[in-house]
């Protein structure tokens, strides 16, 4: 028996009912700034609620379109990369940054031809989106889409076709244009890009 599928007012009320949409002064991973930050692990520590919005995603995506295998950017993107990923029955490996650059480790591949789903949490300008696609092209493979739980509404980086599951339209500014820095309100930076730094 298959899953219900959720509106887009079940999947907005799912961010809303864990908390994931903070209010304050960010640097988000894309370096911009921005009042609002969305920490989309507050829905992801939810495992059911998770394959549910993987299933709704997957449920989303064209019938047609063809998938060899779902590829993640590291750390945000790994745990709903591995919902869509099982989801579609597909493997899934993730790319991580070493001294600034994307990378496949783990013995991770990508064979010649694959058509690769990329999968990510929040799409700001969509840079670590790109970087991944880049990296699946660079190993023989093709992006033939992006999924991502939320859409912040900028004009993406990447090229391939986009489906994610809500966009949640929020401003961001470059820092010397932000006016909370001007303001002095101090910032946080939870982005996952910056771990270990």
């Amino acid at each position: 028996m298959s899953e219900a599928r959720m509106s887009d007012e079940q999947i907005a009320a799912a961010f809303k009912d864990t908390d994931a949409i903070r209010k304050g002064h960010f640097r988000l991973t894309s370096g911009r700034h921005s009042d609002t930050y969305i920490q989309c692990a507050r829905v992801l520590e939810h495992p059911t609620l998770t394959m549910r919005l993987a299933a709704e995603a997957v449920a989303r995506l064209p019938k047609d379109l063809e998938i060899d295998l779902v590829a993640s950017p590291a750390v945000g993107g790994i745990l709903f990369g591995f919902a869509v990923a099982a989801a579609l029955d597909k493997p899934l490996i993730f790319s991580e940054r070493v001294d600034g650059k994307m990378v496949f480790r783990r013995s991770f591949e990508v064979s010649e031809g694959a058509k690769v789903l990329i999968v990510e949490d929040v799409v700001t300008t969509g840079g670590s989106v790109k970087d991944v696609s880049d990296l699946v092209e660079e190993n023989g493979g093709s992006a033939v889409a992006v999924v991502s739980l939320i859409d912040r509404g900028a004009d993406p980086l990447f090229s391939a076709p986009y489906y994610p599951l809500l966009q949640l339209i929020t401003p961001s500014w470059e820092e010397a244009d932000c006016d909370l820095c001007k303001q002095g309100v101090p910032i946080d930076s939870p982005g996952s890009r910056r771990i270990n730094k």
